[in-house]
């Protein structure tokens, strides 16, 4: 195993210099070439600094003292303050956090952390005591947290070794499809994306799809099957390709809010009338969802006490209070709204 010796050797300076670095220490400026040649000789022999004292605390008897200082990555790109799906979980992270005196210390996106000293001031500079991952990162980023983050949650992770809170992505996607066959659909195209494997075929929210009609005793057409790649500019432009074909479909089920309302303005564009023309149905229940034209039939996913409850998870995880990584399933809740069902006008 590396020693604080091995990285002062490769980058020729004291043991002391990368003691100071490592530990982030502020008795004695280290320049910002030194720190740089530093943090890559830690990274090249695999050494692991030592966990800073306060964290090291909480695994006594006096953990519920302590103030947490907790961080939180979310899988969005951008606008991760205002997003309308991951908004809601961070608002209720934030409010559970400051409930309990900890701190939510920073947002980052998987985005930011392609910047190394993001990266570093993350994995060793200023480690936080716990980190809520908000869905995944690429496999080799994600392992790197692991390895040096002591508590992580996750929302709407795969991985079993930590505690998770989520919602049954597959049955939700169902529940749409299903009200849409019992409506009397049996044209239903898929508007979605595919997580990280690439893989459609893998994605939860489209193997409900695909299930639900093949237990309706339907076939699942591939060219009514969407990859939007999760962008709402394609969701609208591919809607608009497919809604132009004679060959149509007469529902649309979206994977999320966002592109089942980019898809509807398509099928305005198109002349066609929601619902009587072709319905749709989405999943998430962000607010812009009831404002729709006309309001969009969605699952209802209670982002706000997601947020909550990994919060809770995180700090009862800090404490020593699971024995092992529990699962948390939340209930989601089908709104019917007017872009399924028509409404009659008296």
């Amino acid at each position: 195993m590396a020693t604080l010796k091995d990285v002062a050797r490769q980058v020729g300076v004291s043991i002391s210099t990368v003691s100071r670095v490592v530990n982030n220490e502020a008795s004695r400026s280290v320049n910002p070439e030194t720190r740089r040649k530093i943090w890559d000789a830690v990274a090249a022999l695999g050494y692991q600094p030592p966990k800073r004292e306060r964290r090291s605390a909480l695994h006594g008897n006096h953990a519920g003292d302590a103030a947490l200082r907790v961080g939180c990555i979310v899988a969005v790109t951008q606008n991760k303050y205002n997003h309308p799906y991951f908004s809601g979980i961070l608002q209720g992270i934030e409010k559970q956090l400051a409930d309990n005196g900890h701190e939510l210390a920073f947002i980052h996106t998987g985005e930011d952390l392609r910047n190394p000293a993001t990266l570093n001031r993350i994995l060793h500079e200023n480690t936080p005591d716990g980190l809520i991952m908000v869905e995944g990162l690429e496999p080799p980023l994600y392992d790197a947290i692991r390895k040096n983050v002591p508590h992580l949650v996750g929302v709407d992770l795969s991985d079993p070794g930590i505690p998770r809170v989520t919602y049954d992505r597959l049955a939700a996607a169902k529940a749409a499809v299903k009200h849409l066959l019992a409506l009397g659909h049996t044209r239903i195209a898929f508007i979605g994306g595919a997580g990280l494997s690439h893989d459609m075929e893998r994605e939860k929210r489209y193997r409900g799809y695909r299930e639900a009609l093949h237990e309706a005793g339907l076939d699942v057409r591939s060219d009514w099957a969407i990859n939007t790649r999760w962008d709402v500019e394609s969701s609208y432009v591919m809607t608009k390709e497919l809604l132009k074909e004679a060959d149509r479909p007469s529902a649309i089920f979206a994977a999320s809010d966002m592109l089942a309302i980019s898809a509807m303005r398509a099928a305005n564009e198109c002349g066609l009338k929601i619902p009587d023309d072709v319905a749709f149905a989405g999943i998430d229940n962000i607010e812009f969802s009831s404002y729709s034209s006309p309001p969009l039939t969605t699952i209802h996913i209670p982002k706000f006490e997601i947020g909550q409850i990994a919060a809770k998870t995180l700090i009862d995880y800090a404490q020593g209070k699971y024995a092992i990584p529990v699962k948390i399933s939340v209930p989601f809740e089908l709104t019917v709204r007017q872009s399924s069902v028509s409404v009659r006008k008296e």
